[in-house]
C-alpha cells in the first residue's frame, strides 16, 4: 500500500487527478518515481479514475520536471481512464498550467509545457477567483496530412496519404457520415450534425473510436454549428468514453469549421461542461485555446499495488 498525494482539478468538466512529480514524495535516488518504473502508472490510472472506487476521473496526469530545462518548464504525460498514455489533452494543459504557477513550480504566468505532442505554450492570464484560473494555450499548427493523423478512410480516385481528409464518406452504426480529420497531436474526427443533442453517443462513440480507419483509434467531435462564430459539440474520446470537454477536441471541430466554411477562424464552442474560445490564427497557422482550469480537491489515494484492478481511497 502506497499513500498517493494528489490534485483532483476539471476545465469545462474535463476533470482529471494530478500528481505533482516535483514533490520529494514521488522522488527516488533514481529520480521520478514515474520515470524509473516503480509505480505501475497505468494501473494507477485506472484505479484513481474509477467512479465508485477510486477518485473519479477522466485519466490521470503527471506534473513532471522537464527533460530539458532549457527549452521546457514542465513536462506533462497524460494517462486515460482505461490506463492508455495519450499524447496531449487541451483541458489538462490548462489545469497544468494553474497548478504549476499556484505551487511555484514555475517562476513565470507564461509557461512552456512539454508533451508528447511537442512542446505548448501556456499563459496563466488572470485568477477568476479563489479556485479557477483563465489560461490562453498555444496548441500549435494542426496536422491535416492523413498519414500524420492518421487515418486511412476508404481511398477514392484522388485520394492520396499527403491530402487532408475533409468531408470524407465513413460508414458507421449503421449509416454514412462525412468526417473532416485533424490532429492536434493526436486524431480527432469532426462529424457535422443537425442536432447534437439527440445523438446516442454510447452507441456510436465506439464505432468511430475503433473504426478501421484509424490506426491509432480516433478522438470523435460531432458538432452543430449555432451561428457562425458559434458552435456546440459533444466528444466521444478514445480511451475514456464521453466526456463533457475536450480540449483539443474542440480545436480540431474549430478547425474542421473553417475547413468547411461553416464558421470564422474566431470561434466559441459549447461544450457540456462549459465553453472555450478557439482562435487559428491565419497568420501563424497557430490555434489558440482559452478556458478556465479549476482546483477541485486534493487529498491522498491509498494505492495497493496487489490490487491492480482498483485502488482504495
Amino acid at each position: 500500500m502506497r499513500e498517493i498525494p494528489f490534485i483532483k482539478m476539471e476545465g469545462c468538466g474535463n476533470d482529471y487527478v494530478y500528481l505533482n512529480g516535483f514533490d520529494t514524495a514521488f522522488l527516488s535516488e533514481g529520480g521520478s518515481v514515474f520515470d524509473t518504473g516503480e509505480i505501475d502508472i497505468s494501473a494507477l490510472a485506472q484505479a484513481v479514475s474509477d467512479r465508485h472506487f477510486g477518485i473519479g476521473s477522466d485519466g490521470l496526469v503527471l506534473v513532471l520536471p522537464p527533460s530539458s530545462p532549457d527549452k521546457a518548464d514542465v513536462r506533462m504525460r497524460m494517462f486515460n481512464a482505461d490506463g492508455t498514455e495519450a499524447e496531449m489533452c487541451g483541458n489538462a494543459s490548462r489545469c497544468v498550467g494553474r497548478l504549476a504557477w499556484q505551487n511555484g513550480l514555475v517562476k513565470s504566468p507564461v509557461i512552456r509545457l512539454e508533451t508528447r505532442a511537442g512542446n505548448k505554450i501556456l499563459h496563466v492570464l488572470k485568477e477568476k477567483d479563489t479556485q479557477t484560473s483563465l489560461v490562453r494555450v498555444d496548441m500549435g499548427k494542426p496536422e491535416l496530412a492523413r498519414q500524420r493523423i492518421p487515418v486511412v478512410p476508404e481511398p477514392t480516385a484522388s485520394d492520396n496519404n499527403d491530402q487532408p481528409c475533409i468531408e470524407h464518406p465513413i460508414y458507421a452504426a449503421g449509416r454514412e457520415w462525412n468526417m473532416t480529420c485533424v490532429s492536434m497531436g493526436n486524431p480527432h474526427a469532426v462529424i457535422f450534425v443537425e442536432d447534437a443533442g439527440s445523438l446516442d453517443l454510447p452507441v456510436i462513440g465506439p464505432q468511430f473510436e475503433n473504426h478501421p480507419s484509424f490506426p491509432c483509434r480516433t478522438n470523435t467531435e460531432f458538432v452543430q454549428i449555432v451561428r457562425h462564430d458559434h458552435a456546440r459539440m459533444r466528444v466521444w474520446e478514445r480511451g475514456a468514453g464521453e466526456t463533457l470537454a475536450c480540449g483539443t477536441g474542440a480545436c480540431a471541430a474549430a478547425v474542421a469549421c473553417v475547413l468547411t466554411g461553416r464558421t470564422g477562424r474566431n470561434l466559441r464552442m459549447e461544450l457540456l461542461g462549459g465553453e472555450l474560445d478557439i482562435e487559428w490564427n491565419s497568420r501563424s497557422d497557430h490555434v489558440f485555446m482559452t478556458g478556465p482550469a479549476r482546483t477541485v480537491f486534493s487529498g491522498v489515494f491509498l494505492f495497493d499495488y496487489s490490487q491492480t484492478e482498483r485502488g482504495e481511497a
